[in-house]
């Protein structure tokens, strides 16, 4: 088979199973959704093969293996891994980022203990700023700010989850609130894994976590603005529909026990619209430092661009990229004049 009919392969996949991350790669131009598409499945699957039956420890085993194969030239004979080869090739993805993505899969599988925010941030880190990361690989935007500001995006999305599915886990036997968090609101820890309940003591936490998150979605703002332009809109969009989930959250009085938070279509719609108002804007370069927890992320990509061969350079901004931009730019200063005349923008 070839590539292509491997994506679609992968494509319908997405579409019966996983709709968020098909929606993710149907808001981005081709060139970056199609190889989006061969990412997500790889994470999908991994993702299930974690939650599926038998022992989750040797499922962990089985993905490394496949990930090697994968990196050694010689996948599987699978679309999902045929894909993926094809895609860390392309974009010089270095292996320590899955690789990074099965550390935190394999955390779940060993049930580890989340003590302290350090520790949340640790794990958000692996199974969602990993993703972040390679997304930004994709777009072929690899210098150390961008890709870091992709890790918070990735780590404020996986933050949103935490506290959306509070009761999720719970009755399921995981949890990723910091201990610390709920020892200090006065709760006994496995007391109440024993037997989840929801009051204020728990709504506080949930509420602090949220507050974490939204730092995060701040912090990778900054970064969306140096993604290619036909990429911003989609990316703002996941960025306001994930930070909505939190608001959600909130409107439930931090409530993800007895509920589910859920964005109604009409206000992703309207998120959506925003999203397209928002790319025009230039945001403020962020000067909040990279966290520890991710620092490895970013060390792994300037160290494997550094020891790419000189036939392979970083992908540069063609001329048709930078007319593109100039485009940009002018349409971006009419926006600005516009919503300066209107005075809703000061």
């Amino acid at each position: 088979m070839n590539w292509q009919t491997d994506i679609a392969i992968c494509r319908r996949m997405l579409q019966g199973g996983s709709k968020t991350f098909f929606a993710a790669s149907k808001v981005l131009p081709r060139s970056v959704g199609d190889p989006a598409i061969a990412l997500y499945a790889f994470c999908r699957e991994a993702d299930d093969a974690i939650d599926g039956p038998g022992r989750r420890v040797d499922a962990v085993e089985v993905l490394h293996e496949r990930l090697e194969r994968i990196y050694d030239g010689r996948p599987d004979d699978s679309p999902v891994d045929r894909a993926l080869a094809g895609v860390v090739t392309e974009f010089a993805i270095p292996r320590a980022l899955p690789e990074a993505l099965l550390e935190g899969l394999a955390w779940d599988a060993q049930g580890r203990r989340y003590e302290t925010l350090s520790d949340v941030l640790a794990y958000a880190v692996r199974v969602a700023g990993t993703v972040g990361v390679m997304m930004s690989l994709l777009m072929h935007r690899r210098d150390a700010e961008t890709i870091g500001r992709a890790c918070d995006l990735g780590i404020a999305m996986q933050l949103t989850n935490i506290a959306r599915d509070v009761g999720e886990d719970a009755r399921a036997g995981r949890l990723y609130l910091p201990r610390q968090w709920l020892r200090e609101a006065g709760l006994d820890v496995e007391t109440w894994r024993a037997a989840p309940f929801f009051d204020d003591r728990v709504a506080r936490v949930t509420a602090r976590l949220l507050a974490v998150a939204d730092v995060f979605y701040a912090r990778a703002a900054a970064g969306i603005a140096d993604l290619p332009w036909a990429c911003r809109p989609g990316i703002h969009a996941a960025r306001l529909i994930y930070a909505e989930i939190g608001r959600e959250v909130a409107r439930a009085e931090f409530d993800s026990l007895s509920r589910r938070a859920v964005v109604s279509a009409a206000r992703k719609l309207q998120l959506l619209g925003k999203a397209a108002a928002v790319s025009l804007l230039q945001p403020q370069p962020s000067l909040a430092p990279l966290r520890p927890e991710a620092r490895g992320l970013i060390d792994a990509v300037v160290a494997a661009d550094a020891q790419r061969p000189h036939s392979l350079p970083a992908p540069q901004r063609t001329m048709r990229d930078r007319a593109l931009w100039v485009i940009d730019l002018f349409e971006r200063l009419e926006r600005r004049d516009q919503l300066l005349r209107s005075g809703r923008l000061s």
